[in-house]
């Protein structure tokens, strides 16, 4: 069977080249114009892998990456990015990537990519994460038919810690992914935008609990 490839990338012409490309290779391609409309394909199939433009107008590509490794997606991630500077290229692989192309780009270069991720990757363990849906685009989170809205910063702690569901996050690993590489980040800063997001999850009917594993990090359980 041909490996199922998903591409959300907003510039058609792009896109269109893409998706011709990687059929001829004789991949089952999938596109989307933005993060919305990719995370909405999932729910019908999960891709073996994804190719990812971080620049997307409805989200940040790495936040539509965090929600879908919240889903239990741990197919690999191709990221696309016209950014090359090297807190961009940590920030990605810390939302969960596993590559970064930047543009312009070979197509015979990101092929080649594409074969190496699909190669590398293993059936994975799906988490469960319960009714917890996280929404990038609208920067929202729900459960149990209600919806709370959440900082692009408490977004990125919570996808990290769906992701993980059960185990324990260290802290040093939380704060690398909800903030910029280099950032200074106390830790008292680190456990206010914890209690914001318990907070806001006690309003969802039904939705995980956020546990503090004393000089560790923390669970979402």
């Amino acid at each position: 069977m041909s490996p199922r490839i998903a591409i959300v990338e907003d510039d058609a012409d792009l896109r269109r080249v893409l998706a011709e490309g990687l059929r001829e290779e004789e991949f089952n391609v999938r596109a989307f114009a933005n993060g919305t409309e990719l995370l909405a394909s999932v729910e019908e199939q999960e891709p073996d892998a994804l190719v990812v433009d971080i620049g997307l107008p409805d989200a940040d590509g790495r936040d539509v990456c965090q929600a879908l490794r919240a889903r239990g997606v741990q197919a690999p991630v191709l990221f696309l990015t016209a950014r090359d500077a090297l807190p961009d290229r940590l920030a990605g692989f810390s939302s969960g990537g596993d590559d970064y192309m930047t543009k312009p780009f070979a197509l015979d270069e990101l092929i080649a990519r594409l074969h190496a991720l699909l190669r590398r990757a293993s059936p994975p363990e799906v988490p469960e994460v319960g009714g917890l849906r996280l929404d990038p685009a609208a920067h929202a989170i729900s459960c149990g038919g209600k919806t709370a809205r959440v900082t692009p910063t408490e977004f990125r702690l919570l996808a990290a810690l769906a992701a993980r569901r059960g185990e324990v996050v260290r802290r040093r690993d939380l704060v690398q992914t909800a903030w910029p590489h280099g950032a200074i980040v106390h830790d008292n800063t680190l456990d206010a935008y914890l209690a914001r997001l318990r907070r806001k999850l006690r309003e969802l009917d039904g939705s995980p609990e956020i546990t503090t594993v004393h000089g560790v990090g923390y669970s979402l359980g």
